[in-house]
Parts: structure tokens; C-alpha cells; sequence
């Protein structure tokens, strides 16, 4: 049978030596800087993208290192074969002990050779295949009738199909099986071979070259998994998201550009609210603004905002908005319902702290009752200036058992204006004790007096705070008193 191995073909040539320094060269420079990357990369367990970016660069690193030892070996070329006994064996055996094999953790590990004479039923293996097979180097080799007895019996059809279409139809040997060595250690080997034909086109031997690949196949499947991790993260990360933003919009009043409470009186409030979310586009679904009419022609107004996001945060805003609704109808003023949402959200079974504002409002006598949980304290506008108004006592709702909040009391004249908002507005680049977001919201004064409806305020404090270094989102609602 004629073989691909007498077909004509140019002969290979070898590769000057100043090039393959300059790889090697290259090379180096490579590896630097990938592990340069790999240090500064901060790993974190609970951070799947991190762990994936880790794992390449590890698997990139090994690459480099086995590739600079290949062209290591290029470079050098085919070492001359010592005679038995003489002075060169003995240097090459104190080279090999100067220079000991690669460490097992390569990718690269051993590359070891063997030949299969079918004539003469001669096995010759190279000493890295023993080692690579657990062997000692004076053990005999394996027949091929032997091979499969260390192999993974999921494997053994997979390598019987390999060398049967190579001895009888004289096909190239390319493929990967795991072998269990004497010490019990799993290996991946990747066999390349060919037959050897005699002057008739028959197969009289075969030859092959094993490589044990169990470590660059350790580092792509570690590559793989964190892969597939990070991707169910985005994914799950994704349909939190979509559902936080849905529930959230549906908690939110449907009202955004304008409202009257109560109804159309003299002393009518009038309101606009709005969400701004963060620059980066996220949106934690965790802060609300609400207005509520109350028996008696009252009004309720609040702003708030809970600790950490998702689909879960939500679900306790809207349980958190709905008992302070619940509350204000039943008539409990503001700092005693305060110390009722304080208790419901101690119990909770999710731990979550909150830090909201609660403010009734009597048309009938301009009278405005608040109280307020770790939150900032509303803005009162008047006469072209403006200032928080003095702030009651009460800590974070979830934060103590038993928590005292304190209530105030302020009366409102015709076109006062109040702003209730969430931290996040006025809160800039983060750092602490930075005041420049409230610094900047109260010299909006001499506009917000004048303007002609709550819903402009809004507009006027957005193009403010859209502009500035707000980096969080934020929840914002304007009370106007009709004129």
C-alpha cells in the first residue's frame, strides 16, 4: 500500500539561528508581561470574571514557558548520541543532573517516543516515555498488545481504533487517552505516530511520539469553567436586574411628571418626583419616593432608600412601602410609625437597613410633621434661600431593637419649596464628609423660588446633578405650596 510518506514534498529547511533567538527573545519579553498582568490581577472567589481572567493568564504563561523551551531546543539542535560507557555519557549524565527534566506542572511535562517493529516484535521506548508511563527506565517497554492494560477503559476503544487504522490502513495516528500509572497518578497523553513501510508499501513498524498533556488540559478546563461560571453570573446577573427594574417600576408611583395633593384646595401641594440612576448605568432598585392622600385631606410624602440591590432589596422596598402606607392611613403620626417600621424590618428575615424620611402634611393648617431614620434631612426653600430643616433624632431603620425616633414640626407658607432625596444626589465622588453635592443643590435657591411648578424645580436640580460627579443613583422629590 503506497503511503503518504513517499510523496513529493520540498525538503524542510532548518531555521537560521539569529531568528529563532530573536523568538526567544520575543517570547521572553511576552511572558514578562502576561506575568506582569497575572500579578496585579486581584483574585476573588466570589468574583467568577476574576477567576477567569486569572486562569488565562496562567494557561498563557505555561504557553509561553513551553514555547521558549521548544524553540530552547530548536536552537540548539539534535544532540549528538554519547558513546556507551565514554566520556560524553558521563557529561551528558552531570548535564541532566545540572539541569534537571521540566517540572511536572508544564504544560510541556515530557515528550517521550516509541517504535512498534511488527517484523521482529522489537519495542524500543525513550526514557522520558518511561517516565512519563511511571516505568523504571530498565523496565521493558509495553507491546502495543500491552498499552491498553494503563489505559482509562473509557479510552481503550478510542486508542485500538487509532493504531488498527494505522497498521492496516496506514493512517496517521492524532489523538488523546488517559493513562493510570504505577503510582496511581491519572495522566492525559496526546499520540502522534505513523506507520513504517517497507520496500513492498506493507507496514513493518510504527512509530509515535507521546506527549503528556495533563496539565495544559487541567489549565483549559480550568479556563473553561470559570468561563461558563462568569457566564451563568452575567446571565443570573442580568435576570436579577430585569426583574429589580420591573418590580421596581411597578412600586414606584405612577406619577412622575406632576401631582396635586390634596386635591385642588388654596393650600394644595404641589409635587414631581424622579429617579436618577448612577452614570455607570446601574441601578441598585432600592430607593423610592411616594405621596399618598390621607383620610381628612392629610398628605403623606416620604423618600427612602435600603441597603443593597437585586430582585430580594426590592421585594423589602415594596413590603417596607406598602406597611408605611398602611401606617399613615391608620392615622399613626410620623415618629411613631418610624419606630413600627424599625420593628419590621429588625425581623426581617433578610438583614437590610433603610434610612427613609416620613412627613404628613394639614392643608388645613400648613402644618408639616416629619420624622426621619439616618436619612437627610428635607431643604426648605423660601425667599431665595434655603436650608435643612433641624433634623430630629432617629437611627437607621433595622440598625437597633427598640430604636426612639423623634418628630417635628414646621409650618409652610404659600410657595414654600421642599426637596426630599436620597444621599446618593448629593453625595459626589464618595469621599468622606464631602459637602459639595449639598453645597451645590441649596445655591439652586434663587431658582427654585421662582420657579413656576414643582416639575421645573425637578428639571433644574437634574441638569445640575447630571453634570456634576454624582456617581450614585438617587431618589428625588419636590413639594411646591400653592401660591
Amino acid at each position: 500500500m503506497p503511503s503518504h510518506l513517499f510523496a513529493d514534498r520540498p525538503a524542510p529547511q532548518p531555521p537560521r539561528r539569529d531568528s529563532v533567538d530573536e523568538l526567544i527573545s520575543q517570547t521572553r519579553r511576552l511572558r514578562g508581561d502576561v506575568d506582569a498582568v497575572r500579578r496585579d490581577a486581584v483574585v476573588d472567589d466570589d468574583d467568577p470574571q476574576g477567576r477567569w481572567e486569572r486562569a488565562l493568564c496562567d494557561l498563557a504563561v505555561h504557553q509561553l514557558d513551553d514555547l521558549r523551551t521548544h524553540l530552547g531546543q530548536l536552537k540548539e539542535g539534535l544532540p549528538a548520541l554519547p558513546e556507551p560507557g565514554g566520556p560524553a555519557e558521563e557529561a551528558d549524565e552531570q548535564a541532566r543532573y545540572e539541569n534537571p527534566p521540566l517540572h511536572p506542572d508544564s504544560l510541556l511535562s515530557r515528550v517521550g517516543s516509541a517504535e512498534w517493529n511488527l517484523l521482529t516484535d522489537e519495542v524500543s521506548w525513550s526514557e522520558e516515555l518511561h517516565q512519563i508511563f511511571g516505568r523504571p527506565t530498565a523496565a521493558d517497554p509495553m507491546t502495543l498488545d500491552e498499552l491498553p492494560s494503563v489505559v482509562f477503559a473509557e479510552d481503550q476503544g478510542l486508542l485500538t481504533e487509532m493504531v488498527t487504522d494505522c497498521l492496516v490502513d496506514g493512517k496517521p495516528i492524532d489523538g488523546e487517552f488517559r493513562i493510570v500509572r504505577s503510582d496511581g497518578r491519572v495522566r492525559t497523553l496526546h499520540m502522534m505516530g505513523e506507520p513504517v513501510l517497507d520496500a513492498d508499501g506493507c507496514t513493518a513498524a510504527m512509530w509515535a511520539v507521546l506527549r503528556d498533556v495533563s496539565e495544559l488540559r487541567r489549565s483549559q478546563r480550568a479556563v473553561r469553567e470559570s468561563q461558563d461560571t462568569l457566564t451563568r453570573r452575567q446571565h443570573i446577573d442580568r435576570t436579577e436586574r430585569r426583574v429589580a427594574t420591573e418590580m421596581h417600576e411597578a412600586v414606584l408611583p405612577p406619577w412622575r411628571g406632576g401631582r396635586s395633593l390634596p386635591g385642588n384646595g388654596p393650600a394644595a401641594l404641589d409635587l414631581a418626583g424622579q429617579h436618577l440612576p448612577s452614570p455607570s448605568g446601574a441601578l441598585m432598585a432600592s430607593q423610592w419616593f411616594d405621596a399618598l392622600e390621607l383620610p381628612g385631606g392629610r398628605a403623606l410624602l416620604s423618600v427612602g432608600d435600603l441597603t443593597g440591590h437585586g430582585a430580594a432589596t426590592t421585594s423589602t422596598m415594596a413590603m417596607l412601602m406598602g406597611a408605611l402606607r398602611a401606617l399613615a392611613v391608620a392615622g399613626i403620626p410620623p415618629g411613631p410609625l418610624m419606630g413600627h417600621l424599625n420593628v419590621l424590618l429588625d425581623s426581617s428575615a433578610q438583614p437590610t437597613l433603610g434610612s427613609t424620611v416620613c412627613c404628613h402634611y394639614d392643608p388645613a393648617t400648613r402644618v408639616l410633621s416629619w420624622a426621619q431614620a439616618g436619612h437627610p434631612a428635607p431643604l426648605l426653600f423660601r425667599g431665595g434661600t434655603g436650608h435643612p430643616l433641624p433634623q430630629p433624632d432617629g437611627v437607621l431603620l433595622g440598625a437597633t431593637a427598640g430604636g426612639a425616633y423623634e418628630q417635628h414640626e414646621i409650618g409652610l407658607l404659600p410657595g414654600d419649596v421642599l426637596v426630599l432625596h436620597t444621599d446618593g444626589l448629593t453625595r459626589g465622588t464618595g469621599a468622606a464628609h464631602d459637602g459639595t453635592g449639598h453645597d451645590r443643590l441649596l445655591a439652586l435657591a434663587p431658582g427654585l423660588t421662582v420657579a413656576r411648578s414643582a416639575q421645573d424645580c425637578v428639571r433644574l436640580i437634574v441638569e445640575e446633578f447630571d453634570r456634576g460627579e454624582r456617581q450614585h443613583d438617587a431618589s428625588l422629590m419636590v413639594v411646591r405650596v400653592a401660591r
